[in-house]
């Protein structure tokens, strides 16, 4: 049930094909059979007409405020939406209010909240208590990641569904109606219908719009991709520099590079700079990739990576790019070795596991007189003296049994830096039993 009767002029208004080819029915919905099909759990919620509060999590245009609506719709409750840009604690209080009279009638109501992370705290504990003894049943739509932006509370209280960018065969779809609706075909041959469907990135709303645009277009004129192109403004990439994409993007670049895999590595890149992401944070991203992925087993990774940061500050932006782009090459192919990263990390916890221990007195330096005569280096030997410059001495605490905690591979540089860490320790181990 909606909440506005439709006025005397409300025809001759135009409305937007987007609007107009908004389902009526949830089977006519498209792309999210997972989770409105008879046994997936929208589906099983109509059939019992039994409705629990839910979180739509998805990407714009994917159906979140049509397929609450036709839910409303389906188990017979009064659909009450509201933005959370546009909202606050008050107007809730009033939606509650009306709530709680249309429940004494026996009328149920469906609050929708679109883009309900933008909701505070403070917000989302307004909702509690209403959720909680059934005043409304809550219907929340975000394109943000719930588990980030929204309490605790609030979503234990709801049902989190996960719904998906449309996919090509649901774009086609929908372009299928549109032109059943406008009776003719779109102005497009088959490669530039395929750019179009790339350009809308899993946005039904978005297509439904370009289709509108085209539709306005001379029959007989028929566009290919580059001349789609200049008609229409291509889509910026789904991309939040400052939320989930951002941290989900530079995931994927730092597993494709410990991946060894560079063309994935350089796309996951491309995603994150047309994006909009600032190339320092990737910059410095893969500097990190440098010491903890690739270490020692080359040891040209950090200061290349360094460089490629510094050309960056140098050049900035597109020219700086390029040097970003040869660095994800050169990480992407040297030789992978996280020993080091391993061996700080057991270090820091041995560090804490035996607390302040003193370094043995032989490997102390003794610049007073009372040093010296409490021990402090006695019967340290100075390695350069020695034969092959190697002593041997523990340089342990004392009462702290040697440790092994840099284990280096046998993959590029690290394989020489074992030999050497083989030697000394053969060495050492003789030198004990003289």
């Amino acid at each position: 049930m909606s909440k506005a009767a439709p006025s005397l002029f409300s025809e001759t208004v135009p409305r937007p094909l987007a609007d107009r080819l908004r389902p009526q029915k949830i089977v006519d919905v498209v792309g999210q059979d997972h989770i409105l099909s008879q046994a997936a759990p929208i589906g099983r919620m109509v059939a019992g007409k039994r409705l629990s509060s839910i979180i739509f999590w998805g990407p714009p245009g994917c159906g979140k405020t049509t397929i609450a609506r036709l839910l409303a719709e389906a188990v017979g409750l009064y659909f009450e939406p509201v933005s959370a840009v546009a909202s606050g604690v008050a107007d809730l209080r009033k939606i509650f209010e009306s709530a709680q009279g249309r429940r004494a009638s026996g009328q149920g109501t469906l609050l929708f909240i679109d883009e309900i992370h933008r909701f505070n705290r403070a917000q989302q504990d307004v909702l509690l208590p209403y959720v909680e003894d059934g005043t409304v049943v809550l219907v929340g739509a975000t394109t943000e990641n719930p588990s980030f932006e929204l309490n605790g509370a609030l979503l234990s209280r709801c049902q989190v569904l996960v719904l998906n960018r449309l996919d090509d065969a649901a774009l086609e779809l929908l372009l299928a109606r549109a032109e059943q609706m406008a009776k003719r075909k779109l102005p497009l041959n088959n490669e530039a219908r395929t750019a179009l469907k790339a350009m809308a990135d899993g946005d039904g709303r978005y297509i439904l719009t370009m289709a509108e645009e085209l539709l306005t277009l001379p029959q007989e004129r028929e566009l290919d991709p580059q001349t789609l192109a200049d008609f229409v403004q291509r889509r910026r990439p789904l991309y939040d520099k400052a939320q989930e994409s951002h941290y989900n993007l530079i995931s994927a670049l730092h597993k494709s590079l410990r991946g060894s895999d560079c063309d994935a590595a350089l796309y996951w890149l491309a995603r994150m700079l047309s994006g909009g992401e600032d190339p320092r944070y990737i910059a410095r991203r893969l500097t990190r990739f440098a010491s903890e992925d690739i270490g020692l087993a080359d040891p040209q990774a950090l200061p290349i990576a360094l460089s490629a940061w510094e050309a960056y500050e140098r050049m900035g932006s597109p020219e700086g790019e390029l040097a970003i782009a040869e660095l994800v090459i050169y990480l992407a192919t040297a030789p992978k070795s996280n020993a080091g990263y391993i061996a700080l990390g057991e270090a820091m916890r041995a560090a804490k596991e035996f607390g302040s221990l003193m370094p043995p007195k032989h490997i102390l330096n003794a610049p007073t007189k009372l040093m010296k005569d409490i021990g402090y280096g006695e019967g340290y030997e100075y390695d350069h003296n020695t034969e092959d410059a190697f002593s041997g001495q523990n340089y342990f605490p004392d009462t702290m049994e040697r440790k092994e905690f840099y284990r280096p591979t046998d993959r590029g540089f690290e394989r020489e830096i074992k030999k050497r860490l083989d030697y000394w320790g053969a060495l050492r181990q003789r030198l004990k039993t003289r």
